[in-house]
């Protein structure tokens, strides 16, 4: 039902007319020294795109490439950590594999299941839709910024709070809500994502810059220019799709560009539930925002005021 065509978060394989099965996977190397919140981070990462795509996780397969010397107790804590969070979204992990490997690497292969008429896709936004965003933005930047020492012990920690929390509560909500498509904000950054939904679709996607909810420090570093490789292959990519308004600063658009860890839920729908769907989600996803519409296709796919 759902391909590699559309760019979408994951496979999607109709069972009968009830069911449809929702196979994902994904892995990465650490993004923060402690290996239990390592082992949370990529479980949730991992279990996100179940969530974009409307379904509930149920199985998981644990997949870890370790170094034949990296120490027994490490390996257990990460693995504890992915346990951690499994046991949040209600999922059984029954089994894995491991592979030998000069750097670590975890995550997991997840199985999750949806009723065929609720799938939520990337390419299916319309014309007149807002555009919700349930997490903050700036984990590459700051955990860029890490390596160098320059956060404060409260983004640090705001920072690993934000990758290591499902978005279980986000999909949650959406439940009595018209969604027009959903997608998970990763790799490929705010305009990234943004710019799938809109090609796929067919649309422009409108985003309000200074609505855009941003982890603390994050404006600041890259202001500093403290910006990982990986926003400027975002940027390199979507060059011809995107265009900023000339009040949007350098700075702003290289957090839109930054390649996020376990990011939040970018949902659109239409303009008249929005408001009921945000003050669903700020009981319990208080940072989710309203930060941009669609309208007709105008030449770009996305464009930043």
């Amino acid at each position: 039902m759902v391909g590699f065509d559309t760019s979408d978060d994951a496979a999607v394989y109709k069972i009968d007319d009830n069911t449809a099965l929702i196979q994902t996977v994904d892995i990465f190397p650490p993004v923060v020294d402690d290996p239990y919140s390592y082992g949370q981070i990529a479980a949730a990462n991992s279990l996100s795109d179940v969530y974009a795509m409307g379904g509930k996780p149920k199985l998981a397969m644990n997949v870890l490439c370790m170094p034949e010397d990296l120490d027994k107790e490490i390996i257990l804590e990460i693995l504890q950590g992915g346990y951690s969070k499994c046991k949040e979204a209600d999922t059984i992990i029954c089994g894995g594999h491991t592979i030998k490997d000069h750097e670590p690497k975890y995550g997991l292969c997840v199985s999750g299941f949806v009723h065929p008429d609720k799938i939520l896709k990337n390419s299916t936004v319309k014309e007149g839709d807002v555009l919700i965003l349930t997490k903050a933005l700036g984990t590459g930047i700051l955990n860029t910024a890490i390596k160098a020492d320059l956060l404060e012990p409260a983004t640090e920690k705001a920072l690993i709070e934000s990758m290591a929390t499902l978005n279980k509560d986000a999909a949650l909500a959406l439940n009595d809500f018209s969604i027009s498509g959903c997608t998970d904000v990763t790799g490929f950054g705010l305009m990234g994502h943004a710019n799938e939904m809109a090609s796929g679709s067919g649309r422009t996607i409108v985003i309000e810059g200074s609505k855009v909810p941003l982890l603390p420090q994050a404006y600041e570093m890259a202001e500093m220019g403290i910006v990982p490789k990986g926003a400027y292959n975002n940027r390199n990519w979507t060059s011809c799709s995107v265009s900023f308004g000339e009040e949007v600063s350098l700075a702003l658009s290289d957090v839109l560009f930054d390649p996020q860890t376990s990011g939040g839920l970018l949902i659109s729908l239409p303009e008249t539930e929005a408001q009921k769907l945000i003050c669903r989600l700020k009981d319990t996803v208080p940072v989710a925002e309203i930060i941009g519409y669609v309208e007709k296709f105008s030449g770009k796919t996305v464009y930043v005021k």
